[in-house]
């Protein structure tokens, strides 16, 4: 029943793992937490039991628009949902619960203060309660990263309903949130279901703040057009940044707690409705947003913990498309919230605090795969070494450069001024500026004065901040910014330890690879064109018509037929009725011009099990016989991606045919030799070695392509050899 419902009613062919484990699981009433990344689907979990269920499905949301939003969702499916909430007119109210009273509503949203009044309990008392869905359920934990005391009561609310099933569903919980959640709700013969984490399509990149408002301007130049959110850590930066945006020609708007309620509304509407292109936002904008066609996260300062930058980075891509996270790092940031951290008066959430930021800064910092300190936060391994699909992969850092010399000038010079000054004047001395504020001080009489004129000013104050990131110095926000030399940094001064840092060079770095389209670009500007007439008429916003992924879908197979359409992602009979033939008229029209054939769909996999995670249903396929070429058109992605889920395959103990690799082998014998040994001697697993061994002549790409060959050779020689 509830395949047949994903199909004809959500227009999805196969569920996500868990997805079909955890719906069993609710249909037969055992409580269940849904740990499930943003946008790969956990409303599903609750929206198909709601419609197999008899009775009503009562939904815990924290934010109205997020209730909002995804009543509009329902309805264009034909699903009857409503709320109760405070954004109703008496009027409105009354007409949504006299549906709830009189049993024609399978989804009802309600906020935890809502859900909490007793005088709502006594009336949803004669209600047949089936289930309570408790969405962002990371608010119950103190140590999540957004907690909410209201949330705390959602257990002893559920005891008011004993037949019905409580359901929690998170894109962000650690082992120890998620055991607080289950905890607080009070499950009993609980289950949970966590899906992988990572986010194949995100590409997560890290740069070095130098002149921000410059750097905004040049990575906006590859998306115009596109929609994006720019996340701040003030008020005050968010109002400049926007305000700044404008007068540069982008359509943007700006978002935060300081704007009044009906600003931070139309805002928010115009964004999701396409109308701005680009949102400059605190953290207060976003839970509620389920805008699918994000194609950036901008993090203009650090965010306060690595589950809030998950999160963030999350509202990215949610259509599946690749989409891009930028975080600008400069050493400041981390010092300025862990400022606002030591506030904090309750010493449980101090150290929660601190962890996260810590947590965040070694993202931050690494030179190895980002989605090896994102992933092993929330206790999953990355199982290759090179995801394809982050800066430090694509452009791995250069071999350090011993400035163990440099570092000692700068430390000597901030102990000599009494660790009382900043960044420029430090540096100012050492290249022996003859500024008033120095000479004032006979700072030019110290014996550091006019000892670094082997690097530029802005070569200094890059290895300034290095200095800061690698824990030699800190700075001290009650001392007006002034520089402090950690115990790291004595070790360091003194020659004990040395300074490791990569090349210093003048001008931007920064690396912007950017994913092909593989779509039919004019066609998808038409369909989004009409999509957005349809959206205005209807009063939604347009990912509620289509996603951009159905429009991507429809642009590269050019649907002709109303069966072919039924055929494009989230494309149900409820959008083919109400949206099908005018989308059917623009793409037959565009054909017709460019004299286009409708294109054949590969063959689909079907899984042999609902709950099949996608790289055990890719190193299936594959041993079936199909090609990589073949694996990357059937999921839309490109050969890294692969390459990466067959590895995993591998690491799980899947065996892997080894004729399948060699067509695309392509390096030279004596190449492919080397390669060989590199991996019998020091481990299939240190890729970063064998790019050193070889010179760093042969790609990652290659690399993990050998590797696989060589992987599934070996096992094919020893399973000869114990015939």
């Amino acid at each position: 029943m509830e395949k047949k419902l994903l199909k004809e009613v959500f227009g999805y062919d196969e569920f996500n793992p868990p997805q079909g484990e955890a719906i069993r699981s609710i249909l037969k009433r055992r409580d269940t937490l849904v740990v499930m990344p943003t946008g790969s689907g956990k409303s599903l979990c609750y929206q198909i039991p709601s419609l197999i269920f008899e009775g009503t499905t009562v939904v815990i949301s924290p934010l109205i628009s997020l209730m909002k939003d995804q009543m509009d969702q329902m309805r264009a499916l034909g699903i009857e949902a409503r709320t109760l909430n405070s954004s109703l007119s008496p009027e409105e109210y009354n007409e949504n619960l006299d549906m709830v009273l009189s049993k024609k509503v399978k989804l009802l949203y309600l906020a935890p203060e809502t859900a909490l009044k007793w005088q709502l309990i006594e009336v949803l008392s004669g209600v047949k309660i089936e289930c309570i869905a408790v969405d962002e359920a990371h608010c119950i934990s103190e140590w999540g990263h957004d907690f909410r005391p209201e949330y705390r009561q959602l257990g002893e609310y559920r005891a008011n309903f004993p037949d019905a099933v409580c359901a929690a569903f998170t894109a962000t919980a650690t082992p120890r949130v998620r055991a607080d959640i289950v905890e607080r709700l009070a499950f009993k013969n609980g289950a949970e279901f966590i899906a992988s984490f990572n986010r194949t399509n995100l590409f997560y990149e890290v740069v070095q703040k130098s002149d921000p408002y410059r750097q905004v301007l040049e990575f906006l130049e590859d998306y115009r057009g596109e929609s994006g959110i720019i996340y701040c850590f003030s008020r005050k930066e968010v109002d400049r940044l926007s305000d700044y945006l404008v007068r540069n020609g982008f359509s943007a708007g700006p978002y935060h707690a300081g704007l009044d309620d009906d600003t931070r509304r139309i805002n928010q509407d115009l964004f999701a409705r396409d109308d701005i292109k680009i949102m400059v936002a605190t953290i207060a904008f976003g839970m509620g947003i389920h805008k699918t066609n994000v194609r950036f996260v901008f993090h203009y300062d650090l965010p306060k913990s690595i589950e809030s930058y998950y999160q963030e980075t999350g509202r990215a891509g949610r259509d599946g498309l690749p989409a891009k996270c930028r975080l600008l790092y400069g050493p400041g940031d981390a010092v300025k919230i862990r400022y606002f951290i030591n506030q904090i008066p309750d010493e449980i959430r101090r150290v929660s605090a601190n962890h996260h930021l810590g947590a965040l800064s070694a993202y931050a910092e690494t030179t190895g795969c980002r989605r090896h300190p994102l992933l092993s936060h929330f206790g999953e391994e990355h199982g290759s070494e090179n995801c394809g699909m982050c800066d430090n992969c694509v452009n791995p850092p250069v071999e350090e450069s011993d400035f163990t010399v440099q570092a000692q000038k700068f430390l000597s010079c901030m102990k000599r001024t009494g660790e009382s000054f900043g960044y420029s004047h430090i540096i100012d001395i050492l290249r022996g500026s003859e500024s008033q504020k120095i000479l004032e001080r006979n700072h030019h009489r110290l014996s550091t004065y006019n000892i670094g004129g082997e690097l530029t000013k802005k070569q200094w104050m890059a290895l300034g901040r290095r200095m800061s990131i690698k824990g030699l110095i800190v700075q001290d926000l009650d001392s007006f910014g002034a520089l402090k030399i950690t115990q790291k940094g004595y070790s360091v001064m003194k020659g004990d330890e040395r300074f490791l840092s990569a090349p210093l060079a003048e001008g931007n770095q920064e690396r912007r690879p950017r994913a092909a389209a593989v779509y039919d670009a004019k066609l998808f500007d038409l369909l989004r064109a009409k999509r957005k007439a349809l959206a205005d008429g209807e009063g939604v916003p347009p990912y509620v018509v289509f996603s951009d992924k159905s429009l991507a879908d429809m642009a590269t197979y050019f649907p002709l037929s109303r069966e072919s359409l039924l055929d494009v992602h989230g494309v149900g009979k409820n959008k083919l009725e109400r949206y099908g033939e005018e989308f059917l008229a623009i793409i037959r029209d565009y054909c017709l011009e460019k004299n286009i054939r409708e294109k054949p769909r590969p063959p689909k996999i079907r899984m042999k099990a609902d709950g099949e995670y996608r790289h055990q249903e890719v190193g299936r396929a594959y041993n079936e016989g199909m090609a990589i070429d073949g694996l990357m058109d059937r999921f839309g992605v490109m050969r890294q991606t692969i390459l990466s889920n067959l590895y995993r395959y591998y690491l799980e103990g899947g065996m892997l045919r080894a004729d399948g690799f060699e067509p695309l082998m392509v390096l030279p014998e004596n190449t492919k030799n080397a390669l060989f040994q590199a991996f019998e001697e020091i481990g299939a697993d240190r890729m970063k070695q064998v790019f050193d061994i070889l010179g760093g002549e042969v790609s990652y790409d290659d690399i993990a392509l050998y590797r696989l060959a060589f992987l599934a050779g070996r096992d094919r020689e020893r399973k000869a050899e114990s015939v």
